[in-house]
């Protein structure tokens, strides 16, 4: 019989292997969350998909993984020129599903869906008992143009989804040209952020909107961010149900994370808690 219990929070995605030039790093939505919530002193676990060659080793050891096999592991290849970032699809590894879902995981008290390219079934965010689910919805507003270039789609399965989430977490690139949609998606979801980088983030609670100041931060690395708000946001909420208070943790934790290369910059508790004591100091 299997005590062990469930991670505290359990992230769903590809973890990938991010092509930056000459340097290739382990990434994917779901492993930045994963170690934002290891740092935040959660016990994590990732359900991926990904071949031999993906370095498990790099990932931190406290953090359970659960990988379907594939032939490949998903790559990306990043190119960032005046602000703008163009990533291309070289290869992609299986799809999960809630037949790949550990049963003892479903009783996670924080769940994650955080597709990278339309790998995570929508319908998992309904495979949970009493977790409090959320979804990183940028993965599925990607699809693969013209030699693997990923450009902006519909949300196929929005409606399916959207009906048993509690959070939704968007960047403002993800949803450009539909910005109509998503003014949609957010009245359906208690809560919902738009993050927009160092234009700051607005936060709607039960369909009202509010606005989040940015903390200022010396980017060197802005990959992974947004994961870092939505896990450390859900970390937060959970503890006090401050939609506000965990939005403003959640600015702070990712604006400190762009300041290194991968996720060496990741804060933890303490860290984040000092950046967010200063962030209200400045508050006007």
């Amino acid at each position: 019989m299997n005590n062990v219990p469930a991670p505290e929070f359990v992230a769903v995605g590809h973890v990938t292997l991010d092509r930056f030039g000459g340097e290739v790093r382990p990434g994917g939505a779901a492993l930045y969350a994963a170690v934002t919530a290891d740092r935040l002193g959660l016990s994590a676990g990732i359900l991926t998909s990904h071949a031999d060659d993906f370095p498990l080793d790099l990932i931190p050891p406290r953090i359970e993984v659960v990988s379907v096999p594939a032939p490949a592991t998903t790559v990306f290849e990043h190119h960032v020129t005046d602000d703008e970032r163009e990533m291309r699809v070289l290869s992609a590894a299986a799809p999960l599903g809630e037949a790949d879902m550990p049963e003892d995981w479903r009783d996670a008290g924080l769940v994650l869906l955080a597709p990278v390219i339309n790998e995570v079934d929508a319908r998992l965010a309904a495979a949970f008992g009493d977790a409090s689910v959320a979804a990183e919805a940028q993965g599925w507003l990607r699809g693969l143009g013209r030699d693997g270039v990923v450009r902006t789609v519909r949300w196929e399965t929005a409606t399916q989804a959207l009906r048993s989430l509690q959070a939704l977490f968007l960047s403002a690139s993800d949803v450009r040209g539909q910005e109509s949609a998503m003014t949609e998606w957010v009245q359906r979801v208690p809560i919902a952020v738009v993050t927009a980088g160092r234009d700051g983030a607005l936060l709607y609670v039960n369909g009202e909107r509010y606005e989040l100041r940015a903390r200022p931060a010396l980017e060197v690395d802005p990959t992974g961010a947004g994961d870092v708000f939505a896990a450390t946001f859900l970390a937060r909420y959970r503890r006090d149900a401050d939609p506000w208070d965990a939005a403003e943790a959640a600015t702070c934790a990712a604006s400190l994370s762009v300041e290194g290369v991968g996720w060496s910059a990741v804060p933890d508790a303490a860290g984040r808690q000092a950046a967010l004591k200063d962030y209200r100091m400045a508050l006007p």
